[in-house]
Protein backbone atom coordinates (compact mmCIF):
# COMPACT_ATOMS: atom_id res chain seq x y z
CA UNK A 1 0.00 0.00 0.00
CA UNK A 2 1.24 3.51 -0.90
CA UNK A 3 -0.53 5.55 1.40
CA UNK A 4 2.53 8.04 1.95
CA UNK A 5 2.51 9.13 -0.87
CA UNK A 6 2.38 13.02 -1.04
CA UNK A 7 0.33 14.89 -3.25
CA UNK A 8 -0.04 18.96 -2.48
CA UNK A 9 -3.62 20.21 -3.67
CA UNK A 10 -2.02 23.77 -3.89
CA UNK A 11 0.58 22.52 -6.39
CA UNK A 12 -2.40 21.28 -8.70
CA UNK A 13 -5.24 23.22 -10.66
CA UNK A 14 -8.27 23.03 -8.92
CA UNK A 15 -10.94 22.29 -11.46
CA UNK A 16 -13.75 25.80 -11.80
CA UNK A 17 -16.53 23.10 -11.99
CA UNK A 18 -19.74 24.01 -9.77
CA UNK A 19 -23.05 23.23 -9.02
CA UNK A 20 -24.47 25.38 -11.83
CA UNK A 21 -21.88 25.93 -14.36
CA UNK A 22 -20.30 22.30 -14.86
CA UNK A 23 -18.05 19.80 -17.36
CA UNK A 24 -21.29 17.27 -16.89
CA UNK A 25 -24.12 16.21 -15.81
CA UNK A 26 -25.35 12.24 -14.70
CA UNK A 27 -29.03 11.34 -16.40
CA UNK A 28 -30.40 8.11 -15.46
CA UNK A 29 -33.26 6.73 -18.26
CA UNK A 30 -33.66 4.19 -16.45
CA UNK A 31 -32.36 1.67 -13.21
CA UNK A 32 -32.42 -1.69 -15.38
CA UNK A 33 -29.15 -3.86 -15.77
CA UNK A 34 -28.31 -6.94 -17.54
CA UNK A 35 -25.18 -7.33 -15.69
CA UNK A 36 -25.40 -7.12 -11.10
CA UNK A 37 -21.86 -5.56 -10.68
CA UNK A 38 -20.27 -5.85 -6.83
CA UNK A 39 -20.26 -1.95 -5.84
CA UNK A 40 -23.02 -1.00 -7.48
CA UNK A 41 -25.00 2.12 -6.00
CA UNK A 42 -27.97 1.49 -7.93
CA UNK A 43 -30.76 -1.01 -7.53
CA UNK A 44 -31.39 -3.08 -10.36
CA UNK A 45 -35.43 -2.80 -11.09
CA UNK A 46 -37.24 -4.69 -14.35
CA UNK A 47 -38.98 -2.51 -16.08
CA UNK A 48 -37.75 1.03 -14.74
CA UNK A 49 -37.52 2.29 -18.28
CA UNK A 50 -38.73 5.92 -17.76
CA UNK A 51 -40.96 7.39 -21.35
CA UNK A 52 -39.22 9.40 -23.62
CA UNK A 53 -41.46 12.60 -22.15
CA UNK A 54 -40.34 12.20 -18.61
CA UNK A 55 -36.50 11.55 -19.85
CA UNK A 56 -36.85 15.12 -21.95
CA UNK A 57 -38.61 16.84 -19.06
CA UNK A 58 -34.95 15.53 -17.40
CA UNK A 59 -32.71 17.10 -19.86
CA UNK A 60 -34.68 20.14 -20.23
CA UNK A 61 -34.46 20.95 -16.75
CA UNK A 62 -30.71 20.05 -16.60
CA UNK A 63 -30.68 22.38 -19.23
CA UNK A 64 -32.29 24.91 -16.73
CA UNK A 65 -30.46 24.28 -13.56
CA UNK A 66 -26.67 23.09 -15.02
CA UNK A 67 -24.34 24.81 -17.40
CA UNK A 68 -22.90 21.54 -18.61
CA UNK A 69 -20.59 20.77 -21.62
CA UNK A 70 -22.42 17.02 -21.49
CA UNK A 71 -24.19 14.77 -19.94
CA UNK A 72 -23.64 11.09 -19.01
CA UNK A 73 -26.47 8.41 -19.82
CA UNK A 74 -26.37 6.22 -17.28
CA UNK A 75 -28.38 3.71 -15.33
CA UNK A 76 -28.58 0.57 -14.73
CA UNK A 77 -27.78 -0.04 -18.47
CA UNK A 78 -28.98 2.78 -21.00
CA UNK A 79 -28.85 0.58 -23.78
CA UNK A 80 -31.08 -1.50 -22.23
CA UNK A 81 -33.90 1.92 -23.05
CA UNK A 82 -35.96 0.53 -25.77
CA UNK A 83 -35.55 4.07 -26.82
CA UNK A 84 -31.83 5.09 -26.34
CA UNK A 85 -31.39 6.78 -29.97
CA UNK A 86 -34.10 9.24 -29.14
CA UNK A 87 -32.35 10.36 -26.10
CA UNK A 88 -28.72 10.62 -27.60
CA UNK A 89 -30.36 12.65 -30.40
CA UNK A 90 -32.63 15.13 -28.06
CA UNK A 91 -29.29 15.70 -26.13
CA UNK A 92 -27.57 16.59 -28.97
CA UNK A 93 -29.86 18.73 -30.49
CA UNK A 94 -29.62 21.11 -27.53
CA UNK A 95 -25.86 21.44 -28.31
CA UNK A 96 -24.93 19.33 -25.65
CA UNK A 97 -22.44 16.19 -26.04
CA UNK A 98 -23.89 12.70 -25.38
CA UNK A 99 -22.00 10.22 -23.49
CA UNK A 100 -23.28 7.14 -22.77
CA UNK A 101 -21.97 4.56 -20.07
CA UNK A 102 -22.21 1.50 -20.76
CA UNK A 103 -20.83 -1.97 -19.65
CA UNK A 104 -21.01 -2.47 -23.04
CA UNK A 105 -22.89 -6.27 -23.20
CA UNK A 106 -25.70 -5.37 -25.88
CA UNK A 107 -23.85 -2.45 -28.09
CA UNK A 108 -23.16 -4.06 -31.70
CA UNK A 109 -22.38 -2.38 -34.51
CA UNK A 110 -25.48 -1.83 -36.10
CA UNK A 111 -26.28 -0.19 -32.60
CA UNK A 112 -23.34 1.87 -32.56
CA UNK A 113 -23.53 3.66 -36.17
CA UNK A 114 -27.47 4.32 -35.88
CA UNK A 115 -25.97 6.14 -32.27
CA UNK A 116 -23.16 7.83 -33.87
CA UNK A 117 -26.15 9.17 -36.71
CA UNK A 118 -28.13 10.51 -33.62
CA UNK A 119 -25.05 12.89 -32.36
CA UNK A 120 -23.53 10.16 -29.75
CA UNK A 121 -20.52 11.98 -28.57
CA UNK A 122 -18.65 9.42 -26.53
CA UNK A 123 -19.00 6.21 -24.49
CA UNK A 124 -17.61 5.01 -21.00
CA UNK A 125 -17.27 1.46 -20.57
CA UNK A 126 -17.39 -0.22 -16.90
CA UNK A 127 -15.19 -2.91 -16.81
CA UNK A 128 -13.55 -4.86 -14.21
CA UNK A 129 -13.35 -8.76 -12.82
CA UNK A 130 -16.72 -7.71 -10.29
CA UNK A 131 -19.11 -7.66 -12.86
CA UNK A 132 -19.88 -11.61 -13.34
CA UNK A 133 -19.79 -11.53 -16.97
CA UNK A 134 -20.64 -14.23 -19.03
CA UNK A 135 -17.56 -15.93 -20.69
CA UNK A 136 -15.82 -13.29 -18.70
CA UNK A 137 -16.03 -14.65 -15.24
CA UNK A 138 -13.14 -15.30 -12.85
CA UNK A 139 -10.87 -13.03 -15.52
CA UNK A 140 -8.88 -10.68 -13.71
CA UNK A 141 -8.38 -6.96 -14.65
CA UNK A 142 -5.49 -7.73 -17.06
CA UNK A 143 -7.09 -10.51 -18.66
CA UNK A 144 -10.33 -8.20 -19.19
CA UNK A 145 -8.05 -6.33 -21.44
CA UNK A 146 -8.80 -8.03 -24.39
CA UNK A 147 -12.26 -6.94 -23.60
CA UNK A 148 -11.86 -3.32 -23.48
CA UNK A 149 -9.51 -3.57 -26.90
CA UNK A 150 -12.76 -4.98 -28.67
CA UNK A 151 -14.79 -1.94 -27.94
CA UNK A 152 -12.03 0.48 -28.38
CA UNK A 153 -11.69 -0.90 -31.78
CA UNK A 154 -15.09 -0.71 -32.34
CA UNK A 155 -15.44 2.41 -31.89
CA UNK A 156 -12.02 3.37 -33.84
CA UNK A 157 -13.92 1.13 -36.46
CA UNK A 158 -16.90 4.03 -36.64
CA UNK A 159 -14.29 6.59 -36.28
CA UNK A 160 -14.19 10.22 -33.82
CA UNK A 161 -16.13 9.24 -31.22
CA UNK A 162 -14.96 9.39 -27.09
CA UNK A 163 -13.48 6.51 -26.23
CA UNK A 164 -13.38 5.69 -21.72
CA UNK A 165 -12.98 3.27 -19.72
CA UNK A 166 -13.89 3.11 -15.89
CA UNK A 167 -13.17 0.39 -13.32
CA UNK A 168 -13.55 0.17 -9.76
CA UNK A 169 -10.64 -0.32 -7.59
CA UNK A 170 -10.80 -2.94 -4.66
CA UNK A 171 -7.88 -3.31 -2.28
CA UNK A 172 -7.32 -6.76 -4.11
CA UNK A 173 -7.03 -5.22 -7.70
CA UNK A 174 -5.31 -2.24 -6.98
CA UNK A 175 -1.95 -3.96 -8.00
CA UNK A 176 -3.47 -4.40 -11.49
CA UNK A 177 -3.93 -0.58 -12.09
CA UNK A 178 -0.54 0.19 -13.61
CA UNK A 179 -0.96 -2.66 -15.68
CA UNK A 180 -3.99 -0.83 -16.86
CA UNK A 181 -2.10 2.40 -16.83
CA UNK A 182 0.17 1.02 -19.43
CA UNK A 183 -2.19 -1.01 -21.54
CA UNK A 184 -3.81 2.45 -22.23
CA UNK A 185 -0.87 4.19 -22.89
CA UNK A 186 0.11 1.30 -25.64
CA UNK A 187 -3.41 2.15 -27.29
CA UNK A 188 -3.63 5.79 -26.26
CA UNK A 189 -4.29 6.35 -30.39
CA UNK A 190 -7.77 4.72 -29.66
CA UNK A 191 -8.37 4.97 -26.10
CA UNK A 192 -8.82 8.82 -24.70
CA UNK A 193 -9.46 8.27 -20.85
CA UNK A 194 -9.10 5.75 -18.44
CA UNK A 195 -10.78 5.85 -14.68
CA UNK A 196 -10.36 4.27 -11.67
CA UNK A 197 -13.02 4.46 -9.28
CA UNK A 198 -12.45 3.53 -5.61
CA UNK A 199 -14.67 1.34 -3.94
CA UNK A 200 -17.56 2.41 -1.41
CA UNK A 201 -20.21 0.87 0.91
CA UNK A 202 -21.56 1.23 4.01
CA UNK A 203 -20.27 -1.93 6.21
CA UNK A 204 -20.27 -3.14 9.39
CA UNK A 205 -17.27 -2.05 11.27
CA UNK A 206 -18.01 1.77 10.20
CA UNK A 207 -18.76 3.21 14.03
CA UNK A 208 -21.82 5.23 12.85
CA UNK A 209 -25.62 5.09 13.58
CA UNK A 210 -27.44 5.81 10.19
CA UNK A 211 -30.23 8.18 10.52
CA UNK A 212 -32.84 9.69 8.18
CA UNK A 213 -34.83 12.59 9.58
CA UNK A 214 -34.94 11.82 12.78
CA UNK A 215 -35.31 7.86 12.93
CA UNK A 216 -32.57 5.74 12.98
CA UNK A 217 -32.39 3.03 9.93
CA UNK A 218 -31.33 -0.01 8.65
CA UNK A 219 -28.87 0.66 6.02
CA UNK A 220 -29.22 -2.73 5.06
CA UNK A 221 -31.88 -1.46 2.56
CA UNK A 222 -29.79 0.23 0.49
CA UNK A 223 -27.84 -1.55 -2.62
CA UNK A 224 -24.75 0.07 -1.19
CA UNK A 225 -24.84 -1.31 1.55
CA UNK A 226 -22.22 -4.08 2.77
CA UNK A 227 -22.47 -7.07 5.68
CA UNK A 228 -19.10 -8.02 5.40
CA UNK A 229 -16.03 -6.07 6.60
CA UNK A 230 -13.85 -4.62 3.86
CA UNK A 231 -11.91 -1.81 2.67
CA UNK A 232 -13.52 1.07 2.05
CA UNK A 233 -10.58 3.80 2.48
CA UNK A 234 -9.01 3.58 -0.17
CA UNK A 235 -7.80 7.26 -1.32
CA UNK A 236 -6.66 8.63 -4.61
CA UNK A 237 -3.04 8.91 -3.29
CA UNK A 238 -2.70 4.70 -2.81
CA UNK A 239 -3.70 4.97 -6.59
CA UNK A 240 -1.08 7.32 -7.75
CA UNK A 241 1.64 5.43 -5.10
CA UNK A 242 0.54 2.34 -6.82
CA UNK A 243 1.32 3.74 -10.39
CA UNK A 244 4.28 5.37 -9.23
CA UNK A 245 5.91 2.16 -8.45
CA UNK A 246 6.21 1.02 -12.17
CA UNK A 247 5.84 5.03 -13.74
CA UNK A 248 7.95 7.12 -11.72
CA UNK A 249 7.25 10.34 -13.21
CA UNK A 250 3.34 9.75 -13.36
CA UNK A 251 2.46 13.79 -12.16
CA UNK A 252 -0.87 14.56 -11.84
CA UNK A 253 -2.30 18.30 -12.55
CA UNK A 254 -5.76 18.82 -11.15
CA UNK A 255 -8.35 17.92 -9.07
CA UNK A 256 -11.91 18.37 -7.13
CA UNK A 257 -11.74 18.57 -3.15
CA UNK A 258 -14.13 17.09 -0.76
CA UNK A 259 -17.18 19.24 0.64
CA UNK A 260 -15.39 18.34 4.25
CA UNK A 261 -12.00 18.49 3.02
CA UNK A 262 -10.58 20.79 0.88
CA UNK A 263 -7.00 18.75 0.95
CA UNK A 264 -8.72 15.17 -0.30
CA UNK A 265 -8.61 14.61 -4.07
CA UNK A 266 -11.92 13.61 -4.99
CA UNK A 267 -11.34 13.89 -8.54
CA UNK A 268 -7.66 13.35 -9.68
CA UNK A 269 -6.67 14.05 -12.82
CA UNK A 270 -3.76 13.23 -15.16
CA UNK A 271 -2.93 14.17 -18.29
CA UNK A 272 -0.12 12.49 -20.90
CA UNK A 273 0.79 12.55 -24.43
CA UNK A 274 2.72 10.29 -26.44
CA UNK A 275 2.01 7.73 -28.94
CA UNK A 276 1.49 3.55 -28.60
CA UNK A 277 5.77 3.72 -28.51
CA UNK A 278 6.21 6.03 -26.00
CA UNK A 279 4.91 8.65 -23.19
CA UNK A 280 6.26 11.73 -23.80
CA UNK A 281 5.63 13.31 -20.53
CA UNK A 282 2.89 14.81 -18.29
CA UNK A 283 0.70 18.26 -18.53
CA UNK A 284 1.15 20.29 -15.68
CA UNK A 285 -1.85 22.75 -13.87
CA UNK A 286 -1.41 25.84 -16.08
CA UNK A 287 -1.73 23.10 -19.43
CA UNK A 288 -5.66 21.88 -18.17
CA UNK A 289 -6.17 25.91 -16.72
CA UNK A 290 -5.37 27.22 -19.96
CA UNK A 291 -8.08 24.49 -21.71
CA UNK A 292 -10.01 24.92 -19.02
CA UNK A 293 -10.53 28.78 -19.14
CA UNK A 294 -10.31 28.70 -23.25
CA UNK A 295 -13.17 26.41 -23.66
CA UNK A 296 -15.54 28.09 -21.05
CA UNK A 297 -14.11 31.49 -23.21
CA UNK A 298 -15.05 29.92 -26.51
CA UNK A 299 -18.29 27.74 -25.64
CA UNK A 300 -19.50 29.23 -22.70
CA UNK A 301 -18.96 25.71 -20.76
CA UNK A 302 -16.37 23.91 -18.89
CA UNK A 303 -14.63 20.86 -20.78
CA UNK A 304 -15.17 17.23 -20.59
CA UNK A 305 -14.97 15.37 -23.41
CA UNK A 306 -12.75 15.84 -26.41
CA UNK A 307 -13.06 13.54 -29.66
CA UNK A 308 -10.22 11.86 -31.15
CA UNK A 309 -10.17 14.25 -33.70
CA UNK A 310 -8.68 16.94 -31.58
CA UNK A 311 -7.14 14.21 -29.35
CA UNK A 312 -4.40 13.49 -31.55
CA UNK A 313 -3.80 16.88 -31.94
CA UNK A 314 -0.62 16.66 -29.52
CA UNK A 315 1.94 18.80 -31.52
CA UNK A 316 0.00 21.73 -31.18
CA UNK A 317 -0.58 21.52 -27.43
CA UNK A 318 3.47 21.97 -27.63
CA UNK A 319 2.59 26.17 -28.38
CA UNK A 320 1.73 26.35 -24.67
CA UNK A 321 5.48 25.24 -23.68
CA UNK A 322 6.89 28.50 -22.18
CA UNK A 323 3.35 28.33 -20.01
CA UNK A 324 3.96 25.04 -18.50
CA UNK A 325 6.74 23.04 -17.60
CA UNK A 326 5.02 19.38 -18.36
CA UNK A 327 4.23 20.81 -21.84
CA UNK A 328 8.14 21.83 -22.08
CA UNK A 329 9.49 18.99 -21.09
CA UNK A 330 7.19 16.58 -23.60
CA UNK A 331 8.23 18.95 -25.94
CA UNK A 332 11.97 18.52 -25.07
CA UNK A 333 11.61 14.66 -25.09
CA UNK A 334 9.28 14.58 -28.54
CA UNK A 335 12.12 16.01 -30.24
CA UNK A 336 14.57 13.87 -28.66
CA UNK A 337 12.91 11.42 -30.20
CA UNK A 338 12.38 12.29 -33.70
CA UNK A 339 16.01 13.71 -33.75
CA UNK A 340 16.89 9.52 -32.90
CA UNK A 341 14.46 8.38 -35.49
CA UNK A 342 12.94 10.99 -37.38
CA UNK A 343 10.11 8.94 -39.42
CA UNK A 344 8.92 9.35 -35.43
CA UNK A 345 7.08 12.92 -36.88
CA UNK A 346 4.65 11.20 -39.15
CA UNK A 347 3.32 8.81 -36.18
CA UNK A 348 0.34 11.02 -33.97
CA UNK A 349 1.06 12.31 -30.81
CA UNK A 350 -2.06 12.03 -28.73
CA UNK A 351 -3.78 13.41 -25.49
CA UNK A 352 -4.84 10.80 -22.54
CA UNK A 353 -6.48 11.49 -19.64
CA UNK A 354 -6.40 9.32 -16.82
CA UNK A 355 -8.88 9.82 -13.84
CA UNK A 356 -8.75 8.60 -9.80
CA UNK A 357 -12.05 9.21 -8.60
CA UNK A 358 -12.35 8.63 -4.55
CA UNK A 359 -16.10 8.73 -3.74
CA UNK A 360 -17.41 9.51 -0.37
CA UNK A 361 -15.72 9.41 2.94
CA UNK A 362 -17.08 8.83 6.61
CA UNK A 363 -15.25 11.28 8.40
CA UNK A 364 -14.77 10.07 12.29
CA UNK A 365 -17.05 13.12 13.05
CA UNK A 366 -19.59 11.32 10.93
CA UNK A 367 -19.95 14.43 8.34
CA UNK A 368 -19.99 12.67 4.73
CA UNK A 369 -17.31 14.02 2.35
CA UNK A 370 -18.83 14.62 -0.72
CA UNK A 371 -17.43 15.56 -3.73
CA UNK A 372 -17.21 19.30 -4.21
CA UNK A 373 -18.25 20.51 -7.68
CA UNK A 374 -19.22 16.83 -8.49
CA UNK A 375 -19.99 16.20 -12.73
CA UNK A 376 -22.48 13.04 -11.29
CA UNK A 377 -25.13 15.21 -10.04
CA UNK A 378 -28.61 13.84 -11.49
CA UNK A 379 -32.23 14.75 -10.73
CA UNK A 380 -34.80 14.09 -8.22
CA UNK A 381 -38.20 15.31 -8.12
CA UNK A 382 -36.35 18.49 -10.35
CA UNK A 383 -33.68 19.41 -7.94
CA UNK A 384 -30.00 18.01 -8.55
CA UNK A 385 -28.59 15.66 -6.05
CA UNK A 386 -25.57 13.33 -6.12
CA UNK A 387 -26.20 10.81 -8.18
CA UNK A 388 -24.32 8.16 -5.76
CA UNK A 389 -26.49 8.65 -2.99
CA UNK A 390 -29.86 8.56 -5.22
CA UNK A 391 -31.31 5.70 -3.66
CA UNK A 392 -31.15 7.09 0.08
CA UNK A 393 -33.99 9.35 -1.47
CA UNK A 394 -35.85 6.58 -3.41
CA UNK A 395 -35.90 4.77 0.15
CA UNK A 396 -36.24 6.92 2.78
CA UNK A 397 -37.41 10.32 1.17
CA UNK A 398 -34.05 12.46 2.31
CA UNK A 399 -30.14 11.85 3.04
CA UNK A 400 -29.10 9.72 5.61
CA UNK A 401 -26.61 11.03 8.06
CA UNK A 402 -24.07 8.73 9.74
CA UNK A 403 -23.84 9.66 13.38
CA UNK A 404 -21.00 8.53 15.74
CA UNK A 405 -21.96 5.88 17.83
CA UNK A 406 -22.15 6.15 21.65
CA UNK A 407 -20.20 3.79 23.37
CA UNK A 408 -20.32 4.84 26.93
Amino acid sequence: MSGNTILNHRELYRLPWNLSDNAISWLEPTSQCNLACDGCYRENVTGSHKPLAVVREEVETFHRLRNADGISIAGGDPLMHPEIVDIVRMIHELGIKPIINTNGGLLTMELLRELKRAGVYGFTFHIDSRQGRPQWKAKNEIELNDLRLQYAEMLAEVGNISCSFNSTVYEDTLQYVPELVDWSAKHIDIVNVMVFILYRAAVPQLPFDWYAGGKKIDMNALVYSETHERKIDLKAQDVVGEIRKRFPEFSPCAYLNGTEKPDYFKWLLTGRVGTRERVHGYVGPKFMEIMQTMHHLGTGKYLAYEKPSLTKKGRSMMLLSPLDPGIRKIASNYLTSVLTNPFRMFKGLHYQSIMIIQPVDFLPNGLQNMCDGCPDMTLWNGELVWSCRLEELKNFGCWVRTVPKNNA
